[in-house]
Parts: structure tokens; C-alpha cells; sequence
């Protein structure tokens, strides 16, 4: 293996437009790829000679680190670093960076792209007319609602910014920010809990990682008819209580691009057939954009090879930990 080895196991790093490869490569680096789920049997002779690793979601632990004397930075494909054991990687002497903001555009525009879906009923009315039926159902106009942003973080507030376009009033919750600072980025501030009955739809954008925000108690306080959009974290919801409140009415619709049980879906109960015509789901394809593709990659890459010529990186992540969501 090269005395200077970058190791790869992000899937789709460098398939945009920009060819990343050719750039590290360029700069005197030989490129190993690996397997996405970092399977520690599969890595451990890639990671012996690595003193780069651009990573992806998987976890990256101890016995990682352990298995990767020479690795000077572990450049982060993304945001999350929750699945990094930040505090090995600090005894390891190993930099931290990730790719703050480098999704934020692909995954507002996602967001509104199935806040559209549900509103207008877009995937059953083709459904509809692939089956030959003609007849119509009655949507609601986005620039008509109050929307409320739960997380007015870089992607709530890009979220927020094309709401605004349509016509829509924005409330905004986030523990995070002042209610003057809310306020400057275009939003109402609004307490968690008021959001259920002061809005038509809320879209979540906040980090995971903890209890549930959407709840059995906070789909009880709901106007009949919400509608819920998240584009953030599958464990921001409580799952079965929301398919309780969509058989009952309570929630008119639900859009996301995520489930509990991703990739497979198996066992969650907003597939059941009952509730097809009112949850709209995406397969996690929020960050998937040429665009956004290049970018987390080429902020990567820019870090890695500040840390390897003896630099600074520009994102460096604290090992307190790091932001969850964009």
C-alpha cells in the first residue's frame, strides 16, 4: 500500500461532477475504497497504512482508530458525527471535519417537494390516473398556511426562505436561538407545544437523538387536518401514535425521508395500505443532488489535504461533539 493512502467509504463520494478521485489522486494520494458499513474485519487492512479517511455514516470506533496508527484526519461526508467516537479520535491525535451547510439547499428543496406531494395529493393522483381514474381530490394552497418550523437551524431557515416565496406564515421553534434572532431570519418565534394547534403544517428540521417531539401528547393538541413534513430524523417521531392520528383524521398527511426502520421499512406502521393515500415517503435521498454531492466532497477533500500539508482545517468538529442537522 502507498506510503500516503486515502481511504474512501462513502459511496457517493466524487459521483457528481466534480471527479474528487482524480483531485486526491493528483496530489500524490493513492485512493482505497471500502465498504459503507465499516466492518471492522473488511477495514482493518485498508486502515493500517491510511493517513486519510473520508467517511460516511457507519460508525467509526475505538477499534477503528486503533486499527489506523498513521491516520492523521477523519473527514466526515456529511454533517452528523454522532456515529464518531469523537473522544477516541482526540486520544488518537486524529482530526475531526465534516461538511457543515454542504446539503442545505438539496434538502430544503426536498422538504418543499413533499410538502407540495402531500398538500396536492401529487403521488395518489397518478396512482389515480395510471389506474384510468379521473376523479379529482381538493389540495390547499401552500401561500394560505401557517407553517411551523421546528429547528431554524442553516436547512429550517432555507426551508423558511422558499416558504416565504409562496406566500406562507412562518413560526419557528428552536431552543437555540433567541426570539430576536428568530425573528431577523423571517419566523415568529413559537413555543414547541403551541405549534399542533397553531399551524397547518409542521416541518421538522431539529436534531435527533433524544425523546420524541412528535408524540401521542403533542399530536393531541393538533387542529384536525395537520399536516406533518420531516426531512431530519426518523426518532423525531413516534411512529405508531402518528399512524393513530392519521386513521383518525387528526393528521391529514404525513411526508418524509425517513423511517425507524430504514432501509428496509419492515415494521413501521405508516406503510400499512390504509394510510397510502396520506404518507408520502422518500428513500433518505435528501443530500442526493449533483450539487450537494460535490460539495460535501469538496469540502472534504479541502480538509484533508489542509491537515495532510501541515494545515488547519476549515470545519474542524469539537470532540464535545457536533451539530446533527445541517
Amino acid at each position: 500500500m502507498s506510503e500516503r493512502s486515502v481511504l474512501v467509504t462513502s459511496r457517493s463520494f466524487s459521483s457528481g461532477s466534480r471527479d474528487l478521485l482524480g483531485e486526491l489522486r493528483a496530489a500524490g494520494l493513492m485512493v482505497v475504497r471500502g465498504p459503507a458499513d465499516h466492518r471492522l474485519d473488511a477495514l482493518r487492512p485498508l486502515l493500517v497504512g491510511a493517513v486519510g479517511w473520508i467517511a460516511g455514516t457507519a460508525p467509526v470506533t475505538e477499534e477503528h482508530l486503533a486499527a489506523a496508527p498513521r491516520l492523521a484526519i477523519l473527514a466526515r461526508y456529511g454533517v452528523g458525527v454522532d456515529a464518531v467516537d469523537l473522544t477516541s479520535a482526540a486520544a488518537h491525535g486524529v482530526v475531526v471535519t465534516n461538511t457543515p451547510g454542504a446539503n442545505t439547499e438539496a434538502v430544503a428543496d426536498l422538504t418543499v417537494g413533499l410538502l407540495l406531494a402531500v398538500l396536492r395529493g401529487i403521488p395518489t393522483g397518478d396512482r389515480r390516473v395510471r389506474a384510468g381514474e379521473w376523479s379529482v381530490s381538493r389540495g390547499r394552497e401552500l401561500g394560505s398556511l401557517t407553517v411551523g418550523i421546528v429547528g431554524y437551524g442553516r436547512i429550517g431557515r432555507a426551508v423558511g426562505e422558499r416558504l416565504r416565496g409562496f406566500g406562507a406564515t412562518l413560526l419557528a421553534y428552536d431552543p437555540m436561538l433567541d426570539a430576536e434572532a428568530i425573528r431577523a431570519a423571517g419566523a415568529e418565534p413559537a413555543d414547541l407545544a403551541e405549534l399542533p394547534s397553531r399551524c397547518t403544517v409542521v416541518s421538522l428540521h431539529a436534531p435527533g437523538g433524544g425523546r420524541p417531539l412528535v408524540d401521542a401528547e403533542w399530536l393531541a393538541g393538533a387542529r384536525d387536518g395537520l399536516i406533518l413534513v420531516n426531512s431530519a430524523r426518523a426518532d423525531l417521531v413516534d411512529e405508531p401514535a402518528l399512524a393513530a392520528a392519521l386513521r383518525t383524521g387528526r393528521v391529514a398527511g404525513y411526508a418524509a425521508d425517513t423511517l425507524a426502520t430504514e432501509s428496509t421499512g419492515a415494521g413501521s406502521p405508516l406503510l400499512a395500505d390504509a394510510l397510502a393515500d396520506r404518507v408520502v415517503l422518500t428513500p433518505h435521498v435528501g443530500a442526493q443532488t449533483v450539487e450537494a454531492i460535490d460539495r460535501m466532497g469538496s469540502l472534504a477533500v479541502a480538509d484533508l489535504l489542509a491537515v495532510l500539508g501541515g494545515g488547519v482545517p476549515k470545519h474542524p468538529v469539537r470532540t464535545t461533539g457536533g451539530p446533527g442537522t445541517g
